[in-house]
């Protein structure tokens, strides 16, 4: 055994491809697929959107996607060692550092407000039985915006997330994969197919199906399509750079990208099939889902006001469609959730030495501490940290991953790293086309999405 496949095999390392499509797969999607794309989409042309989004998820988001898997494979580290390891130079390598420093402190970030949010989909879950037994207290509180509500929900999604970190990457991350995102999608398929037979589920098919193409030249949707691009792939923070660490060098590195990105896009654009026809069920019954200028409401008034509202009016059968609905939310809360823990939880294992167990107590705990200071000063902090960890920290790192793959990392050591598994590398079109867009062309495009946000 090389010194290769001995470090891979004490860190741990994915079973089989299914294991890591579906793992990667669930790190991307996330409470932004089902929520967040279906209403961007509409209120940008629908088809034209979707359109728009397909070819540059592929032109944009897959390069970046390739580079943060190429370094973690060729590299088997957590996302600091990692790109402290690809240069020459030590001033390059103190520029890796703090470039996985940043990283990792934004995906904390993240996991910071993501948990709160995630807790109420629990808590919204868990209310409508609650509500259907009788029990009435219970399940007004798991709805109410109590700070004693918030934390504890939040408390206990941490507490899931640490949960399946705890068992590793074999019988932790994969095999919860294995088990979560079969049901998300199926739940999903389910939940789309029910919705689509009620009264007004045809207009809202409509919008999302049928293309505006005058908004193609919009500014704001090549800039919305960009982003969703970039981010419903969770680039930039190391989630998918850390998984790609624990990728068999037996593995098709572009291939199985590309089928990451597949299942990624895909269950966006089924989310599609599910939130814009049940927005248009809800006006049918009489539940408004437009502001005052015309367009539609913002994404969380639609989940927790909008859609609770259309269940109420749905007696029996709309207790079942909310806990479906809210369970499918939590689901893709906690496939994402456990890559952001996983990110701080291998660099203190490789990093300091400690066991599994500690690390995952260690990161898990500060991070809840933080989001707990998030839940008791929530209008002052939890807006400013969104906007810190995903509108600027997580494109500008994006940009930093490319630049070290695109740039720092050596050719000749690159294309070694396809070689593993394709000794005809130099010759395909992935090496032909991906260097140049990975390169100038991801990071000239994120970085208009950076400008465009600043302004």
């Amino acid at each position: 055994m090389n010194l290769g496949q001995s470090v891979t095999a004490a860190r741990g390392e994915f079973r089989s491809r299914l294991g890591f499509i579906l793992a990667a797969a669930g790190s991307a999607v996330g409470l932004g697929n089902i929520w967040g794309f279906p209403t961007q989409a509409a209120s940008n042309g629908g088809a034209a959107f979707l359109l728009t989004y397909l070819v540059l998820a592929f032109v944009l988001a897959y390069p970046a996607l390739m580079a943060e898997l190429l370094i973690g494979r060729h590299t088997h580290r957590n996302m600091v060692l990692a790109l402290e390891s690809l240069p020459a130079m030590t001033s390059l390598k103190v520029a890796g550092r703090l470039t996985g420093v940043a990283g990792l402190i934004t995906a904390s970030l993240i996991l910071s407000f993501y948990a709160i949010v995630a807790g109420w989909m629990l808590g919204f879950s868990a209310s409508y039985p609650l509500g259907a037994a009788g029990l009435t207290s219970a399940s007004e509180w798991l709805t109410s915006f109590a700070p004693s509500r918030n934390l504890l929900l939040m408390l206990g999604f941490m507490g899931l997330t640490m949960a399946v970190v705890l068992g590793g990457v074999e019988n932790g991350i994969e095999r919860w994969s294995r088990r979560l995102m079969p049901l998300l999608i199926a739940t999903l398929v389910a939940l789309s197919a029910y919705v689509l037979t009620l009264d007004g589920a045809l207009v809202g098919l409509q919008t999302y199906l049928l293309p505006d193409f005058r908004k193609v030249v919009s500014g704001d949707l090549l800039l919305d399509a960009l982003g969703s691009a970039f981010f419903s792939l969770s680039l930039g923070v190391g989630t998918m750079l850390i998984y790609g660490s624990y990728l068999s060098d037996q593995e098709n590195v572009p291939r199985v990208g590309a089928q990451v990105a597949l299942v990624d896009v895909g269950i966006a654009v089924l989310a599609g099939f599910l939130i814009l026809p049940a927005m248009y069920v809800a006006e049918a019954r009489g539940v408004a889902i437009f502001n005052e200028a015309g367009g539609l409401l913002s994404e969380d008034t639609l989940i927790f006001t909008v859609l609770p509202a259309l269940f109420e009016t749905m007696s029996t059968s709309g207790v079942w469609l909310a806990t479906a609905f809210f369970l499918l939310m939590s689901i893709a809360a906690l496939t994402s959730s456990i890559s952001m823990l996983e990110v701080p939880v291998a660099y203190l294992i490789e990093k300091f030495g400690l066991s599994r167990r500690r690390a995952t107590v260690v990161a898990g705990l500060c991070i809840a501490m933080f989001s707990a200071v998030i839940v008791f000063n929530f209008g002052s902090l939890f807006g400013l940290v969104i906007t810190i960890s995903t509108r600027y920290s997580q494109p500008i790192l994006g940009i930093a991953v490319c630049i070290f793959a695109g740039w720092i990392w050596r050719r000749d050591a690159l294309l070694q790293e396809l070689r593993k598994n394709d000794t005809d590398a130099a010759d395909s079109l992935f090496w032909r086309i991906w260097p140049f867009y990975v390169k100038w062309f991801c990071p000239a495009i994120i970085g208009a999405i950076v400008i465009q946000s600043a302004l």
